[in-house]
Order: structure tokens, then C-alpha cells, then sequence
């Protein structure tokens, strides 16, 4: 079954799916800093341009569309400028190539911003506009999923909106969905070695054994000392976010202990403590270690891993959709 993916990333979504038998016969995303980590890793080229320059008939036609737009508008950590921040209106872009390509069914993804109050209202008018495009319609469903029940070894809430095109009479049920047991860091990163602290101003270390296996160096901000950011080796981790500055610690760190509202530090007098590495990030995102993340700064790689949709995640709902694509007998 060939899909369409838009916003596409280093493609953790896109992997996703083709583990569960789609193929990716068309892929966009305008952000250098991702072109030759999605080319090399799923060895096709990537269409470079802006969606807003894309017109719709350079698409090919496909069963489906899958793609996360922008979520920096929708996050709670971020602006929540929503629909005013013009990534925001990239949602409604989606909904163009949409309407124009009417595929069988698209998926949606984005931050649990979202469905907030802030939002509620944006959120439903976008699900109505799904569900009435142009003479064909979706039903659409939608879950705020934590990727911790499905076998990702974080804690990570994403929107995940689904639509079926009405005339298949099929509506995605999200409780088909078979949660998985919970992956602990010790299960998921505990038999890598000790990284390589990034090179000065982070840039690249030349040779690494493991790819990628090499963590940002820098002090830690106000901010990322507002809060606790280790988990212990026997819980999933903390949001694999898509800034290296916010990178979680490594379950070796000291511990952390609250002194204040929004104020933590080390418990140690000497602490031991380091962000985990990119590779480590990549894991806890499930990414396979031959899935390779090309940068020349580490905050590149980091931004990349962090914004990736989880692989194990996305497979567990794409084969879902296969399965249920599959019992219509298409």
C-alpha cells in the first residue's frame, strides 16, 4: 500500500509505517538539517520544497497521507500562539493536499497542546473541517496517546488523529490498539557504553564507535533546573525533547532534590551528571541503532530525534490501519 508523507522529518513515522508494510512513495519536508539523515536512511529523495509552494498535482496519488505539521505552535511548553503562528495554519495546508488527493484514509500527529483549552476550540473546527472536506468527508477519530503504553521507553503524550474516507463505512477505533508492557531505561539504553562528550561549541566528534552516541556539553539552564529531570533506571524516561539543552540525564546522574516552587539541584556536593546522548535519545524514541542521524552540531541531532513521531508507536497504529484497510477488502 503506497502512502504520501508531508512534514516528514528524519522520518520516524515514515519508518513506523513501513514496518507495517506501506511504502513511502512520496515524502516532503523543507528543513536542511533533515535532507540527508530521511535520504540516506530510507533511501529515496525527499521533496524539498515548502508545502505552501507544492501544488497538489505534484503529488502522486496514494492510499494515504500520514504527517505531523509543525507542533511548536500548539505546544504547552512553547508559545501556544495555536492558528495566529503561521506554522500553525500549516494544518490547514495538510487539509489542501488532502481535499485535492482524497486518499483513503490520513493521520495526523501533534503535541498534546493541542486538544488544551487554549486550543479546544481550534481543535474542533479543524476536526469538522476533516470531516467535511470538500464532497467526500472523513470520519475521524482522534486519542491523546502516551507512547509509554506501547512499548516506547518514555513518557510522551501525542495527539494522534485518524480519518477514514466515508464512503469506506469504517471508523479507526482506538481501543484495538494493544498496549505493551512497560520498557524501563535500563532495558532500552542499558548496554551502551559511556558516550563522548560533545567537542567544543558541540560540534562533532569525528570518530565514534557507536554512531551517534555523543552528548551535548554546556551548562544547565534556569529552566531545565525548574523541575527534576532524572528517571531511575527501573522507569521509562522523561520526554525526549527536541532540544539538547533540555535532553534528560542519564539514570547514572546524581539525583536531583527540590530546594523550591521551580527550583531543584544536584543532591550530590560533587554531583556526577550529563545529558543522555543522542544515540541514547534515539533509542528511547525507538529508532533501530542502524538508523543513522547525520549533523554537524549536536542541537541539529537532538532536534531531529526529538521531533520524530516514536517508531514503535507509529507501527502499532499503522498496522492497524493495515488490517483494517485490509478487511475492506480494498
Amino acid at each position: 500500500m503506497e502512502i504520501i508523507s508531508l512534514f516528514s522529518g528524519a522520518g520516524g513515522l515514515d519508518l513506523g509505517f513501513t514496518n507495517a508494510g506501506f511504502k513511502i512513495i512520496f515524502a516532503n519536508d523543507n528543513d536542511k538539517d533533515v535532507w540527508e539523515t530521511f535520504e540516506k536512511n530510507h533511501k529515496f529523495e525527499i521533496n524539498k520544497k515548502s508545502i505552501t509552494d507544492i501544488k497538489s498535482n505534484e503529488i502522486p496519488k496514494a492510499v494515504g497521507i500520514i504527517g505531523g505539521p509543525p507542533c511548536q505552535s500548539w505546544s504547552l511548553a512553547g508559545s501556544m500562539r495555536g492558528i495566529n503562528d503561521p506554522r500553525g495554519k500549516l494544518f490547514y495546508e495538510y487539509m489542501r493536499v488532502l481535499k485535492d488527493k482524497k486518499p483513503l484514509f490520513f493521520l495526523a500527529e501533534n503535541v498534546a497542546g493541542l486538544v488544551s483549552k487554549a486550543h479546544k476550540k481550534e481543535f474542533d473546527k479543524i476536526i469538522e473541517n476533516f470531516e467535511n472536506i470538500d464532497e467526500i468527508g472523513y470520519e475521524v477519530s482522534w486519542k491523546l496517546l502516551n507512547a509509554r503504553d506501547f512499548g516506547v521507553p518514555q513518557e510522551r503524550k501525542r495527539v494522534i488523529i485518524i480519518g477514514y474516507r466515508k464512503n469506506l463505512n469504517k471508523k479507526f477505533n482506538f481501543d484495538n490498539l494493544k498496549k505493551q508492557d512497560i520498557v524501563t531505561l535500563k532495558e532500552a539504553i542499558g548496554s551502551y557504553p559511556e558516550p563522548l562528550p560533545a567537542k567544543e561549541k558541540n560540534r562533532i566528534n569525528d570518530t565514534l564507535r557507536i554512531p551517534n552516541h555523543e552528548y551535548m556539553i554546556g551548562d544547565y539552564s534556569t529552566i531545565f533546573m525548574s523541575r527534576n529531570r532524572k528517571k531511575n533506571w527501573s522507569q521509562p524516561s522523561y520526554t525526549i525533547q527536541a532540544s539538547g539543552r533540555h535532553a534528560p540525564l542519564h539514570p547514572s546522574s546524581s539525583d536531583m532534590i527540590q530546594i523550591e516552587q521551580d527550583k531543584w539541584k544536584f543532591k550530590n556536593k560533587n554531583p556526577k551528571h550529563r545529558r543522555l546522548s543522542i544515540r541514547e535519545c534515539a533509542k528511547i524514541q525507538t529508532f533501530p541503532d542502524d538508523f543513522i542521524f547525520y549533523y554537524d552540531n549536536l542541537s541539529k541531532g537532538y532536534k531531529m530525534v526529538g521531533n520524530a513521531v516514536p517508531v514503535k508507536l507509529a507501527e502499532i497504529v499503522a498496522s492497524q490501519i493495515k488490517k483494517d484497510l485490509t478487511e475492506i477488502n480494498l
